[in-house]
């Protein structure tokens, strides 16, 4: 994001700027970075919280917890990867409390991970139209995803459908790179395996 009027190059400084102003006690900058990630946080909560109305009321605790909050943020840290963390950590106690525990799940070698690329099959743009088109397939994955364990479901969410780098979600889940890895690893074994009966089959057979 490039802003030359303020001097900001990046949309991180821009972020950064932001937050400066709202410890400054500009109130209004605060919903200027609502309105940026609210969007994009309720994407990402509605993973992990499924019903509609429970995820909005879990975007709207983590802003108030952001805000509360935003004093003693540095910069160490994106904003953006900071305020996802903070809605992560908010979902999980969301549904503990309300008696339904977030699975949780070993991590698979990390070693093995590292060395497995199967996964990008998921990924492939060589597949087929017919098969990217194919509702039941993505059903099929959205199922899968659904069911995941909250750390594998919460890592293949950041990284398959927010599109970040294994670093950025290390930093939003306080683990080291091979664990999400592991995480990422483990969550694309189990929705291939859900998806190979699909894949198998004719395409006039999967509808």
């Amino acid at each position: 994001m490039t802003t030359g009027t303020l001097g900001v190059r990046t949309e991180r400084e821009y972020d950064q700027l932001l937050v400066e102003r709202v410890q400054a006690g500009d109130k209004r900058a605060f919903d200027v970075l609502v309105s940026k990630y609210q969007r994009r946080l309720m994407r990402l909560v509605s993973r992990l919280v499924h019903d509609p109305a429970e995820a909005e009321d879990v975007v709207q605790e983590t802003f108030i917890k952001a805000y509360r909050a935003l004093r003693h943020f540095r910069g160490e840290a994106a904003f953006y990867t900071w305020l996802y963390r903070i809605g992560i950590n908010t979902a999980k106690n969301y549904l503990v409390t309300q008696g339904r525990r977030a699975a949780t799940s070993s991590d698979a070698d990390a070693e093995q991970a590292e060395s497995f690329d199967d996964g990008n099959k998921l990924r492939d743009n060589n597949t087929p139209e017919s098969v990217l088109a194919s509702k039941q397939i993505a059903a099929t994955v959205n199922a899968a995803m659904d069911v995941l364990p909250i750390e594998l479901r919460t890592a293949i969410v950041l990284r398959e459908i927010e599109g970040l780098s294994y670093e950025e979600i290390s930093e939003i889940m306080a683990c080291p790179i091979g664990t999400v890895r592991s995480r990422i690893f483990r969550a694309r074994e189990v929705i291939a395996e859900k998806l190979k009966p699909l894949l198998d089959m004719p395409i006039d057979k999967r509808w």
